[in-house]
């Protein structure tokens, strides 16, 4: 699978992974772990599959494609609108994340 393919499905299974956390830190019941724990063991599962020689390349470049789902996020799961701040910033992110991805390199 190519990273443009991998980087999002990953951002929503960390997402949601660490909602389901978050929903349980703050009074949800204990059982929204068990899809959590899933979900971000499917999120480490995703982003090993990156065709990359170095993990922190990947990492890096993951980045910038989570800021954006993660204002996807908060846009479709709770409802509050990215403002013009919010969408430059993940515009900027995703433009560094590509470079990272499309650089050409030695070997």
């Amino acid at each position: 699978m190519p990273a443009a393919v991998i980087y999002p499905l990953a951002a929503l299974a960390e997402i949601a992974g660490c909602f389901a956390v978050w929903a349980w830190w703050r009074g949800a019941s204990s059982l929204w772990l068990l899809p959590g724990i899933a979900s971000l063991a499917l999120f480490g599962w995703l982003l090993a599959q990156v065709d990359t020689d170095f993990a922190g390349r990947a990492f890096a470049a993951y980045g910038g494609v989570y800021i954006a789902a993660s204002l996807v996020w908060m846009w479709g799961a709770e409802g509050q609108q990215p403002d013009l701040w919010d969408l430059s910033g993940a515009g900027l992110c995703l433009i560094g994340a590509a470079v990272i991805l499309a650089a050409p390199r030695a070997g």
